[in-house]
């Protein structure tokens, strides 16, 4: 089985963004999308291990951010690289605003949000599936939607450095990550987005 046909779907990326007692985070999702039209609801889906999971188990309520072919690798390192149990994503972080449910959605990059009131959740296993009434949305851009593959190719930073003779490397896919060792576990998981050994290639060795 080829694993690298799923990135073959449509996946766009978005940054998901919610609150709960004056605490703000957000982190990137690839998995958004509309369910009905009459009503309006939509779907996200999110890794249970990120904080904004739980701000939205707390809160019900979510912006979603959609990224366009604006976007750089900046919101890519600041809301998927690294936790909001650990760091305050939007501490001097000034391309954003509140929208009307008073959550953050970004500014510079994208071209529309959407915000969400939560309905229904539906236990995935290491995710949570959530169904939200759309409340407010707005267009912000008519630059085109960025999907996961034009990401892959203009912008997440592509290699530069050749591998080392002599040395099996690992690379993950999703954020450049480098692992050195003959094998990979199986149950390894990236340091920095958290992507499973799946996602890994071997580049040398």
């Amino acid at each position: 089985m080829d694993n690298q046909t799923i990135y073959k779907l449509s996946y766009g990326l978005f940054v998901l963004t919610s609150a709960q007692n004056g605490k703000d985070s957000g982190c990137i999702i690839n998995t958004a999308g509309q369910v009905t039209l009459v009503p309006n609801r939509i779907s996200i889906t999110v890794d249970k291990t990120n904080y904004t999971h739980d701000l939205i188990i707390a809160s019900k309520k979510f912006n979603i951010s959609i990224l366009s072919e604006k976007a750089d690798f900046a919101p890519f390192q600041r809301f998927g690289f690294q936790s909001g149990r650990d760091v305050d994503k939007f501490n001097n972080y000034h391309a954003c605003k509140r929208s009307q449910n008073g959550l953050y959605y970004i500014t510079e990059g994208t071209n529309g949000y959407i915000s969400g009131t939560v309905e229904q959740t539906i236990d995935l296993g290491t995710h949570t599936m959530f169904i939200a009434q759309v409340n407010d949305m707005e267009s912000l851009d008519t630059t085109p939607s960025a999907t996961y593959t034009y990401y892959q190719k203009h912008i997440k930073p592509q290699p530069q450095d050749q591998p080392k003779k002599g040395k099996t490397i690992w690379r993950c896919i999703i954020c450049g990550y480098e692992y050195e060792g003959e094998e990979l576990p199986a149950d390894f998981i990236c340091p920095l987005c958290k992507h499973p050994a799946s996602d890994f290639v071997k580049v040398s060795g």
